[in-house]
């Protein structure tokens, strides 16, 4: 919280004990590159220790192994800020919040139920139609059963129904016909173990929506798209913000926030973006993606209820960035709509 004289309120000094609950990126060899791409670097968790400790917090750093449950039980905190992907399984992102709310620890962030419907993402697309919210045409396959593509129109775009940060989708993701999309559906469906989504590609722009806060007082950012660069050859020759281009990401592609859109497209997409938090039972923040079709048309690609905080890297405090939010304050800015949600009001001031 910002007084007039342009400094921070201290906490009072009762403090507040906030512990980081994060998977750590470990350099582990594995049969795919991108095994650990949704896990953050030791740089992220201290980054985030440092905005919580400017707000006055004290913190600890907790990470979520096997050991995480005895961890807990003997860890004396107020609120839990919760990065940690989990392990294993469509519903691993649920594995930290079912613990926490097991012990009744207050986090920040979604519940284990919002996490497990987001990362699911033929479910999550299924669960917004009913809110009138377009998606691509899409189809899951599963291991041992025929795909059903129901009339869809290649180029196709083959990934990951359940995984984060672009993991799994590659310079091979799209194809043009059934015989390669089915190749590559086999060929996934044994590297990462778990349904792959087929889902028509959209020739337009792509766009990313951040939110934080609760209920009326949520606020949605501006679009930040997502340009890719003229004279620069992406991987694959489709534009797909794929985990290559996401690791040389100053090579491919630029970044614009607020992003050229009519008043009304902007409109459309806060519309969008506040129909699908609250849907799906989002808290504090989260991120949304889109495509702009060449048709006119938006269509919600997907959503993530647990975005990256990596300080320079994700996309998220990039647009918050843009959006005149410093890292520090953003991060504090989660932890302040947690503590409020939480009826921890007074905590939140002083934060």
């Amino acid at each position: 919280m910002i007084e007039d004289g342009g400094q921070e309120n201290p906490l009072p000094e009762s403090g507040l004990t906030v512990g980081i609950i994060y998977n750590l990126k470990r350099g582990i060899r594995n049969h795919v590159v991108d095994a650990e791409a949704e896990y953050d670097s030791m740089d992220t968790v201290r980054a985030i220790q440092r905005a919580l400790e400017e707000g006055g917090a004290r913190v600890l750093l907790l990470e979520a192994d096997l050991e995480l449950p005895e961890k807990l039980a003997s860890a004396r905190m107020d609120i839990a800020f919760n990065i940690a992907e989990g392990f294993n399984g469509r519903g691993r992102e649920a594995q930290i919040p079912a613990l926490l709310n097991m012990r009744g620890i207050p986090f920040t962030g979604s519940d284990e139920t919002t996490l497990c419907i987001a990362l699911d993402k033929a479910l999550t697309k299924r669960l917004l139609a009913t809110y009138h919210i377009r998606s691509p045409r899409y189809a899951v396959i599963r291991r041992g059963e025929a795909p059903r593509l129901d009339g869809m129109r290649f180029p196709v775009i083959v990934k990951p129904n359940a995984e984060g940060s672009s993991k799994g989708i590659s310079d091979i993701s799209v194809v043009r016909s059934r015989a390669e999309l089915l190749e590559l559906a086999r060929r996934n469906l044994e590297l990462y173990g778990g349904d792959m989504l087929a889902e028509e590609y959209i020739e337009g722009r792509e766009f990313t929506v951040g939110l934080l806060g609760n209920g009326e007082e949520t606020r949605v950012f501006r679009p930040m798209e997502i340009i890719y660069r003229s004279g620069v050859e992406i991987p694959g020759g489709y534009r797909v913000y794929s985990y290559p281009v996401k690791q040389d990401f100053e090579r491919y592609v630029s970044y614009e926030c607020p992003a050229a859109l009519t008043p009304a497209q902007e409109a459309e997409m806060a519309r969008a973006s506040k129909t699908a938090y609250r849907a799906l039972g989002c808290r504090d923040f989260a991120r949304i993606d889109y495509r702009l079709g060449a048709d006119g048309q938006l269509y919600f690609i997907e959503i993530n209820p647990l975005p990256g905080l990596a300080p320079g890297y994700s996309d998220f405090p990039m647009l918050a960035g843009f959006c005149g939010v410093e890292y520090g304050e953003l991060v504090r800015g989660v932890l302040r709509a947690a503590l409020r949600r939480c009826g921890l009001g007074l905590r939140a001031a002083a934060v």
